[in-house]
């Protein structure tokens, strides 16, 4: 064993072994508990930072562990490789998406295995592949034939710049999430899987993922939104241009407060709404708005805080029970994608109604009560949608009924005129799939001028996604490609063209993990995928809380709806890693634009205390601004690449770092100290074996200990009881800071009982092995552990000895009419009296006694005595 710690050489020797073993090569073995353990899948960017170094090794770290308590571990490896950057880089760089796509996999490859984690890389799926997104338009065929997909026209939002349909997730204040680019609504046909046909049960199902954190439960909740009110009409004889009356003459709301249907003082419409359509037709002064409205917010939460506008129509619909005509407003903050794209006005009894009124001066009809609470219209109070203690007023027939009755009285009266029913809506909405770009999946469809829409037969499957297309901002690329737009028809042999329309990418991260079971299947999944799933541990970022799982759940309950697989859900447990943190520091350029530097560019100055108070940049020795602490990012310069870490100071120290810079759900800050320190902790470690190395290679059975070696062994084993409960619970932070408290003992130690440092010096590399793989192998190998205990990739688990935690002495506290005054250590098994004497004679404690006779003795055994005076 060399004496110096040089991590190059011991990471390249680890890793040669581990390649030569083919070591994390997984099989399906039934004679083990198996165990999947996956990081969700990333994007091909091109680089690593500390922060993808973090969320890997928390995987790692579950693997590993697991592989050595018994457990037959899958850890795959893939790639997320379709989807607009791709599209955008190429434009940028005047290269194919799959030939920026395929370098960036292969960089970030290159990039992850100095980390030595443990990927079973003959896994990996990249979603680009046509072997992969065959099944794709595979699933989306037979979900066609099921009726679960479906084509409709709807309104979408336009990105102009980027020439694509975006999600409403996707419009940040009324722009492109990636463009900046104004938002247009628009009408286009485009393809739609029916997720809300599973509404009720992805919804139901929530309850029984323990093993998610409540917040990410909660969003999915909030997100599906069930709502149970009531759908009805208001009549009107309103037509359109060509006469006919526009909706049959009924414009449809629902709401969950049909107590207050009393209130109703106007209605509002949506921009898209075809009253809306007719208005502007009669009234071309109300073309503007309704453009203005259809740039505005596409989500419920950027309606619910952006200012309420509207415009009068000059229309009116009859209020179903009164008879009473009801002004038509447009409004900003109605969304046709959300129920009928309407809504009852009910000012006095919803805040967002009661803004609206003030501004424009409509009537507020109070139609709830509170009892001891008094109405008014000057300014909103939380009571008046109270509707635990309401009771209706000024409501005719419905006068004094509390909030149900009144609910349901209404809902069957409606009924009786056929005009409403109660019924139970989802905020939910069914999945747009088409996406009008080119990277990505192609929808297997095919137009023929004389049979329509025309699915690609199964047998021509793969629809294969031209590779050399280079885009250039204009549009779909596709559509200039004769070679895959031009088609014979596979019903009527006719001249036709295939779907320029690729899928939205969340189809690709929908079931890659299903793959990853079995990605040579010749099928989309066999029964190797029954093997591994449901998943039992899912590791990925709250970012994906919301579409990304939810997207995949109901993917899987398809999948099992079609006998594909067994499992009503993926993921069996989720954990939602916190960020990796760093300073940003930027200075403001005259255009307005900020300059990004890096940390190592700049020069921080610090007070007395060590806290930072300006900087400067080194190039120019001028102010740059202190940003604060930014989750890492490439925008902002302040992202620390793994490679410069490991040449420093090699792959474990960065591992070692990421996992004890805090508890791994929990954002974490970057640390140049926090590094060295884990570097020199590692160099201890090393020069600790070294030092013990020949004493432990001859080191026999541990027989009998002194007193000092029992104390430490105690420790020892006290502290992995500790390590192994922080396993268990992923506090990884914790595993690292008892795995220092296991070396701090054994370096502690100066007595002669080379057995029990042997067996400390086991604990602690096994203990530490997860976290930092090479070093612990190297040592464990250079010091002879692997000849009876075997390589410590597969190496027994340790488990705390009940031998070594037992005490011959314990610590009892001693006090003098209730205060403490001091310790005594006796024999575990003394009895009260032996207790008594030895408190007695302590002289630290007789000082307390000045010279008094005890009263009493009062002796709570293994806790204390208390002496009373």
């Amino acid at each position: 064993m060399q004496d110096q710690y040089r991590p190059s050489e011991v990471e390249a020797s680890a890793q040669e072994h581990w390649a030569k073993r083919d070591a994390y090569r997984v099989i399906e073995d039934k004679s083990k508990p198996k165990y999947y353990a996956c990081s969700m899948l990333p994007y091909p960017s091109g680089k690593l930072h500390m922060g993808h170094v973090r969320n890997y090794t928390i995987n790692d770290m579950l693997a590993r562990h697991l592989r050595m308590k018994g457990f037959n571990v899958l850890m795959p490896m893939g790639w997320d490789a379709f989807g607009l950057p791709a599209e955008n880089a190429a434009i940028a760089y005047n290269k194919s998406p799959a030939e920026w796509t395929y370098a960036n996999i292969a960089d970030m490859k290159a990039q992850m295995q100095p980390l030595g984690l443990a990927f079973d890389w003959s896994r990996e799926v990249a979603t680009c592949d046509p072997s992969y997104y065959k099944w794709n338009q595979w699933l989306f065929l037979k979900m066609l034939e099921k009726g679960i997909a479906y084509k409709k026209t709807q309104v979408v939002n336009w990105d102009p710049i980027d020439q694509t349909v975006l999600a409403n997730e996707q419009v940040i204040d009324g722009r492109g999430w990636r463009s900046g680019a104004l938002v247009e609504k628009r009408e286009i046909p485009g393809y739609y899987f029916g997720i809300t046909q599973y509404a009720e049960e992805l919804l139901s199902s929530i309850d029984a993922l323990d093993g998610w954190p409540d917040q990410v439960r909660t969003m999915q909740r909030n997100w599906i939104g069930k709502s149970e009110g009531t759908r009805f009409a208001f009549s009107h004889d309103i037509k359109d241009a060509d006469g006919n009356l526009i909706q049959d003459g009924k414009m449809f709301v629902f709401t969950t407060r049909a107590d207050t249907i009393m209130g109703v003082t106007f209605c509002a419409v949506a921009a898209e709404h075809p009253l809306a359509t007719r208005a502007a037709e009669l009234n071309p002064a109300l073309v503007d708005f309704i453009e203005e409205c259809k740039k505005g917010g596409t989500t419920e939460a950027e309606l619910a805080t952006q200012d309420k506008k509207g415009v009068a129509t000059g229309l009116f619909v009859t209020h179903p029970l009164t008879g009473n005509q009801v002004e038509v407003w447009i409004g900003n903050y109605v969304l046709m994608t959300y129920g009928d794209g309407a809504v009852m006005g009910v000012p006095a009894h919803d805040e967002r109604d009661f803004a609206f009124a003030k501004k424009y001066g409509i009537e507020i009809k109070q139609v709830i009560a509170v009892e001891g609470e008094t109405f008014s219209t000057d300014a909103w109070q939380e009571w008046y949608g109270d509707k635990q203690r309401a009771v209706t007023v000024h409501s005719g027939k419905y006068n004094g009924l509390s909030y149900k009755a009144a609910v349901d009285a209404v809902a069957a009266d409606l009924s009786g005129k056929g005009i409403g029913e109660k019924k139970t809506t989802f905020r939910l909405r069914d999945w747009g799939i088409s996406r009008q770009r080119y990277w990505g999946t192609p929808i297997p469809i095919i137009h023929c001028p004389h049979c329509g829409d025309v699915p690609v037969p199964y047998e021509d499957l793969p629809v294969v996604l031209p590779t050399d297309c280079i885009p250039d901002g204009s549009g779909n690329p596709l559509k200039h490609r004769a070679d895959f737009l031009n088609v014979d028809c596979p019903k009527c042999g006719a001249a036709a063209q295939r779907e320029t329309d690729t899928m939205d990418t969340f189809v690709d991260s929908s079931w890659y993990f299903m793959r990853y079971t079995c990605p040579d299947a010749t099928t989309m999944v066999d029964e190797r995928n029954d093997y591994w799933m449901a998943m039992d541990q899912y590791i990925g970022g709250i970012e994906h809380a919301v579409l990304h799982l939810l997207y995949a759940r109901f993917w899987t309950k398809v999948m099992r709806d079609m006998g594909l697989v067994k499992i009503d859900e993926p993921f069996t447990r989720l954990f939602t890693q916190g960020m990796l943190l760093n300073e940003c520091f930027y200075r403001e350029e005259e255009s307005g634009k900020k300059r990004w530097f890096y940390p190592n560019e700049v020069e921080v100055q610090f007070d007395e205390k060590g806290r930072p108070l300006s900087a400067i940049a080194k190039d120019d020795g001028q102010p740059v601004v202190m940003g604060g602490i930014e989750k890492m990012s490439k925008s902002k310069n302040n992202v620390v690449e793994p490679k410069d870490i490991i040449s420093r100071f090699g792959a474990d120290t960065a591992r070692l770092f990421t996992m004890f810079a805090g508890p791994p759900e929990q954002s974490a800050a970057w640390s140049n100290s926090g590094v060295e320190g884990a570097s020199r902790y590692l160099k201890r470690l090393w020069m600790f074996a070294f030092k013990n190395a020949d004493a432990i290679r001859s080191a026999g059975e541990i027989g009998e200990l002194s007193e000092e070696a029992k104390a430490v062994r105690r420790e020892i084993h006290l502290t992995l009881k500790q390590i192994n409960d922080d396993y268990t619970r992923l506090q990884y932070n914790t595993v690292v800071s008892g795995a220092m408290k296991l070396l701090n003992a054994l370096e502690g130690f100066k007595g002669d009982a080379p057995a029990m440092v042997k067996e400390g010096l086991g604990i602690l590399l096994r203990a530490l092995y997860p976290v930092s793989p090479h070093i612990t192998a190297v040592i464990w190998k250079e010091l002879g552990f692997d000849v009876q205990q075997g390589d410590l990739l597969d190496a027994a688990w340790p488990e705390p000895l009940a031998e070594a935690l037992e005490q011959a002495n314990i610590d009892l506290v001693v006090q003098v009419n209730g205060k403490l005054r001091g310790h005594i250590s006796v024999p575990k098994a003394a009895d009260k009296a032996a207790i008594e004497a030895a408190a007695l004679a302590d002289a630290s404690i007789l000082k307390h006694l000045e010279g008094q006779a005890p009263k009493k003795v009062i002796v709570v055994p293994g806790r204390l005595i208390n002496i009373v005076v």
